[in-house]
C-alpha cells in the first residue's frame, strides 16, 4: 500500500486529506508542522509528500529541501497563498506539482496517481542499475587482478583514451564499463560498438550515422554511434576487426572531435571518451597492414591488460560464488554449494573461453545438479 505523508499546520486540511488518500487506500501519516515532517521523513520511507508552503517555522520550501535531501520521493506543494513566483520557485526547487487552495480534489489526486508512477519508475530503475553492477562487477582478489583494478581507479577519473587488451573472454567490456562508470562521465550514455559483428560496409554507417538517400536503405537520416555517445563513452569492441577506411574516418574524428555522416557534408561536434578493446596483437596487425599505426597510438594512450583465468586461477572459487548467486536467483532456487575437491576440479580445468566459459559452466552445472556440486559433478558435465 503507498504511503503518503500529509504536512499542513490546519488540522481541518490534514483530515480532509486524510479522509479522502484513505478512501483511495493509500496509507496516511499527518504532520502539523514542517520540524515533525523532516523528522518523519528521516525515520520512515513514504512514496509521496504532500506539504504546505506557508507554515509557521520552518517552511514548505524547506521541508522540500530537506525530503531531497533524503532521496528521490517526489513532493506536490499546496498553498493557500500561492503567486505564480511561488509556484515556479517551488517547482525549480525540485517539486513535483504545486496545486494551490482551495484544493481541486480531483487534480490533487491525478497528480498523485502520477507521482506514485514516478516513484515506482525511480525504484524499478533503482533496482535494475543494482542488478546490472552486480552483473558487471570484476570479481577476484589475485594479484593480476588488483592491477587492473588500481589502473581503473587511476584512469577512469581522466578523459584519456584506453585500449583494453586479453583473449575473447576474458572481461574487457567490464572494465570498460567500469572505466565509465568511475568517471565524470557516467551519467552519459555508454554506447558499445562490436566492431567484428558489423560488416565492413555498414560499420562506418553504424559508427557516424547517414543521411537520408546517402545508399539505398537510407530511407531515413540516422545519428551514428558517435552522436549517440555524446557527453559519454563510446566502446568500440574489437577495434582490430575494423576496415582502414573506418579506421581512417575514427583517426579523424579523433584529431577534429567532429564526425560527418555519411553521404553529408555538416561537420558535427561530438564530446566523446573512447575505449577501445581487441584479442588481436595490433602491433603484428600494423606490420601486416591492416591496422593503421597513427590510430593505434590515438587509442593506446593507456593500454590496460585483462589477464586470461589461468593467470588468476586463485580467483576461481570467489567468481564460481559470484555466478552461482546470480544465476540461482535468476532462476528462483537456493544457490548451491561447492565442495572442496570440485573447486580444485575447476582450477584445474582448461579455460580456453577464459571466465565466459566458467560462468556458462556454473550455469550447467546449477540446471543439472541438486544441493552439493562434486568433484564428478564437475567431470561429468565438462564439455
Amino acid at each position: 500500500m503507498p504511503r503518503i505523508l500529509v504536512v499542513d499546520d490546519e488540522r481541518a486540511i490534514r483530515k480532509t486529506l486524510r479522509e479522502i488518500l484513505e478512501y483511495e487506500k493509500y496509507s496516511v501519516d499527518e504532520a502539523q508542522n514542517g520540524q515533525e515532517a523532516i523528522e518523519k521523513v528521516q525515520s520512515n520511507d513514504y512514496d509521496v509528500v504532500l506539504c504546505d508552503i506557508k507554515m509557521p517555522g520552518i517552511d514548505g520550501i524547506e521541508v522540500l529541501e530537506k525530503v531531497q535531501e533524503q532521496g528521490e520521493t517526489p513532493v506536490i506543494m499546496i498553498s493557500g497563498h500561492g503567486t505564480i513566483d511561488t509556484a515556479v520557485e517551488a517547482i525549480k526547487k525540485g517539486a513535483f506539482d504545486y496545486i494551490s487552495k482551495p484544493l481541486d480534489l480531483n487534480r490533487l489526486l491525478v497528480s498523485v496517481r502520477n507521482a506514485l508512477d514516478r516513484s515506482k519508475l525511480l525504484n524499478e530503475t533503482r533496482n535494475l542499475r543494482k542488478r546490472v553492477l552486480k552483473n558487471n562487477q570484476i570479481i577476484g582478489e589475485s594479484e593480476a587482478i588488483k592491477n587492473v583494478l588500481a589502473m581503473i581507479e587511476r584512469v577512469a577519473p581522466t578523459n584519456a583514451r584506453v585500449l583494453i587488451t586479453g583473449e575473447n573472454g576474458t572481461g574487457k567490456e567490464l572494465v570498460a564499463r567500469a572505466l565509465h562508470e568511475n568517471s565524470p562521465r557516467a551519467h552519459g550514455p555508454f554506447v558499445e560498438v562490436n566492431c567484428a559483428a558489423i560488416p565492413s560496409e555498414l560499420i562506418e554507417s553504424q559508427l557516424f550515422g547517414h543521411e537520408k538517400g546517402s545508399f539505398t536503405s537510407a530511407i531515413k537520416q540516422r545519428k551514428g554511434d558517435f552522436e549517440l555517445a555524446n557527453g559519454g563513452t563510446l566502446f568500440l569492441d574489437e577495434v582490430g576487426d575494423m576496415s582502414l577506411s573506418a579506421q581512417a574516418k575514427v583517426l579523424r574524428s579523433l584529431q577534429e572531435n567532429k564526425i560527418t555522416r555519411v553521404g553529408g557534408e555538416k561537420e558535427i561536434p561530438v564530446d566523446v571518451r573512447i575505449i577501445a578493446a581487441t584479442n588481436k596483437d595490433l602491433k603484428a596487425e600494423i606490420t601486416k597492414g591492416n591496422f593503421r599505426e597513427d590510430l593505434y597510438h590515438r587509442l593506446s594512450v593507456i593500454i590496460i591488460h585483462v589477464p586470461s583465468l589461468e593467470e588468476r586461477t586463485e580467483d576461481i572459487p570467489l567468481l564460481t560464488k559470484h555466478f552461482m548467486e546470480i544465476i540461482s536467483a535468476e532462476m528462483g532456487k537456493p544457490s548451491l554449494e561447492f565442495t572442496p575437491d570440485a573447486l580444485e576440479a575447476l582450477k584445474k580445468r582448461k579455460w580456453t573461453g577464459n571466465v565466459r566459459e566458467l560462468r556458462n559452466m556454473v550455469e550447467r552445472l546449477a540446471i543439472l545438479c541438486e544441493r552439493v556440486i562434486s568433484a564428478e559433478d564437475v567431470v561429468k558435465y565438462s564439455n
